[in-house]
């Protein structure tokens, strides 16, 4: 008869040999480095909503439907993830906004969802300093970066959508304020509240959330969409434009298309516009 230590000894045998199989099958799979960063409706790293942004509720998902890889999720700003996805190490970012020019060293998956595009943020009691710039409810960002009078804080290495992109590289580099920190948009609110810029750009939701981290009053503040922008903007999942990151791109499109025929996870109703109803709220995004 088998005792009972030679039974304990035949189960923690296969105990570790399934935990030796496990490990190797996760060493042998190919590591996947999603770059994410705070950047609200898509992601919230703070408050009361935190985690239960649009692509807070996709990446599990994704994550999820591609066992494949060995997934790692890292923090980092803007400029360090247009850094990391131009490497050599297989990466994702997504939340990428598309460009011609970022399409010739990036991989682009389809569209994921449409955001209402940046605008001009400015503080309510400075609007007589873009009152001439101002037409029905929009702004000339061309006109008023070239009036010189007023200056512009930029998230470094950010495509604020190609329209609002071609206005900025127009402009005259001495009234742009760019920022490479961690929280750059939270510090560039900071320095429009100190007084040290004027104006900002970015996403509504994104700056009422940042406004509230940093308990500026979003009441205080007054978003206009740019002249001749599109109203939407389309926002994909990007990745290193490699063979493996072709094939990442693929697996993602798989999966997006399967979820196409379910109810989505990502819930949009909590971002929808003041004064906006759901039958207005953003529609699928265009493909570039």
């Amino acid at each position: 008869m088998t005792s009972r230590w030679t039974r304990r000894g035949m189960w923690a045998g296969l105990i570790t040999s399934a935990l030796l199989f496990w490990a190797s099958d996760t060493l042998a799979a190919e590591k996947l480095i999603w770059l994410v960063r705070d950047l609200p409706p898509l992601t919230m790293h703070e408050g009361p909503q935190k985690g239960q942004g649009i692509i807070d509720q996709l990446l599990p998902v994704l994550i999820a439907n591609m066992p494949q890889y060995q997934h790692v999720i890292m923090r980092v700003n803007r400029a360090r993830s247009m850094q990391i996805l131009e490497g050599s190490q297989l990466s994702c970012d997504p939340m990428l906004v598309w460009t011609p020019d970022r399409a010739l060293r990036i991989a682009y998956s389809n569209p994921i969802i449409g955001l209402h595009s940046n605008g001009l943020v400015i503080r309510r009691k400075d609007e007589p300093m873009i009152a001439p710039f101002v037409h029905g409810k929009s702004i000339d960002l061309q006109a008023m970066l070239n009036s010189q009078s007023v200056k512009l804080g930029l998230v470094a290495k950010r495509s604020y959508g190609t329209w609002i992109d071609a206005q900025l590289s127009h402009g005259p580099a001495s009234q742009f304020f760019i920022h490479y920190g961690n929280d750059a948009l939270g510090s560039l609110l900071q320095m429009q509240q100190a007084g040290r810029l004027q104006s900002l750009l970015g996403y509504w939701p994104e700056i009422q959330a940042k406004a509230k981290q940093h308990g500026v009053s979003s009441t205080a503040l007054v978003f206009y969409p740019i002249q001749g922008a599109p109203p939407y903007q389309p926002i994909y999942v990007g990745c290193s434009k490699t063979p493996q990151g072709q094939q990442v791109i693929s697996s993602i499109n798989t999966v997006l298309g399967n979820l196409a025929h379910t109810p989505q996870a990502p819930s949009q109703t909590d971002w929808i516009e003041p004064g906006q109803t759901a039958e207005e709220q953003v529609p699928d995004a265009p493909a570039p």
